[in-house]
């Protein structure tokens, strides 16, 4: 396995921390950020745009890929790497969204998920093994258990169960892990709701395993930050400090500067990308809706300290009146704009973490925010 994880860095305040993560396709210093390509792209960016903006690992969806194209027509076709153009590391989710997101579509039992496609209505039938096999067949950097999440609120009894659910997927996806050769470096998910003694010991069993590394989901469900804050707190006290943590799903800037915090080490949400196509930027200062008239004669850029290309070239009265003629320019021009955002408020926070700075990094970030755009 082409797979390793050192610390390089530590906040003398706190569990944050900067790493190089190394995989068979390049190494991912960390904190990272990974742009979200659910079907094997990244929506309006190409691949050669996202080396520029700074992404080192892209992740893909493993069920939506399973039904389309398919993973043997992706293997056939050299893996996913080469279907996509995307030379850097990989990491598949397991599907485990699509089981808590689909619920309407799908019959969940100790076996896995049964789903009805939501392309053609098609029954197709998830297990951890066959999880663990797709990912496998589309080739991967790093892969997921399958995983069941709650969602909030959730009484004890659901998020017990379905921790016990996923941790006996966990196992399985293990074995299956281990029968195909181990090749990719399989992380297991930790679940449990938001009952801290559930999260702990849902990741005391998950580290039991000893896989790669480690991630902790169900997360960034509607719940306070309070309580979100408690549960991955209680969860990465009782994980392995030597493996690399991925905060899944989460979120909203602050959100991610606070998993970092934490002792997080990667990240990945669709915001940066959704909000985009819908004319809302990510800045130092706030968020900006492009659509909004008090843009219309704004000759000033969305972020006059930001280096990305759109930033660098184009004003917000420009951008707007993409958004309101309906340009597909505009979506792309505010994507990149806002990966440049997450991927290099991930790069400042390692740097500070490389300098011994990273208190004052964070407390600069929150009065920023605090001020007009």
């Amino acid at each position: 396995m082409s797979f390793s994880f050192r610390i390089e860095a530590r906040d003398p305040d706190g569990p944050a921390r900067a790493g190089l993560i190394t995989t068979a396709h390049g190494e991912v210093p960390t904190p990272a950020f990974m742009p979200v390509g659910t079907r094997g792209t990244v929506k309006a960016v190409a691949p050669d745009d996202l080396r520029t903006l700074g992404a080192r690992m892209v992740l893909a969806n493993t069920f939506h890929l399973m039904l389309r194209p398919g993973e043997e027509l992706v293997a056939r076709l050299g893996g996913l790497h080469r279907f996509m153009g995307w030379d850097g590391p990989l990491l598949t989710d397991s599907g485990g969204f699509q089981v808590f997101s689909l619920a309407s579509l799908r019959k969940l039992t100790e076996e896995g998920a049964e789903f009805r496609s939501p392309y053609d209505g098609a029954r197709t039938f998830l297990s951890p093994e066959r999880a663990v096999a797709v990912q496998m067949a589309l080739g991967a950097d790093i892969i997921m258990c399958l995983d069941e999440c709650t969602g909030y609120p959730a009484g004890r009894a659901e998020a017990e169960k379905s921790l016990r659910l996923t941790l006996g997927w966990a196992r399985r996806s293990k074995a299956a892990w281990l029968a195909g050769g181990a090749g990719q470096a399989l992380f297991g998910i930790v679940q449990g709701g938001f009952y801290p003694e559930l999260r702990r010991l849902s990741a005391l069993e998950t580290a039991a395993l000893d896989l790669p590394g480690q991630a902790v989901g169900g997360l960034a469900l509607g719940e306070p930050p309070a309580e979100r804050q408690e549960a991955l707190e209680a969860a990465r006290e009782a994980l392995d400090e030597n493996k690399p943590l991925y905060l899944m799903g989460l979120g909203a800037p602050a959100d991610i500067m606070e998993g970092i915090k934490r002792g997080a080490d990667l990240f990945d949400c669709v915001l940066p990308t959704r909000n985009a196509r819908n004319g809302q930027l990510f800045t130092r200062f706030g968020r900006l809706n492009l659509r909004n008239a008090r843009y219309r004669e704004d000759p000033r850029p969305p972020d006059e300290a930001c280096a990305c290309p759109t930033c660098r070239a184009f004003s917000r009265a420009y951008l707007r009146h993409l958004f309101q003629n309906g340009e597909p320019l505009a979506l792309s021009l505010a994507s990149a704009h806002n990966l440049h955002y997450y991927l290099e408020l991930a790069a400042e926070a390692r740097e500070a973490l490389l300098k011994g700075t990273f208190s004052e990094y964070y407390k600069k970030f929150h009065e920023l925010l605090e001020k007009e755009a």
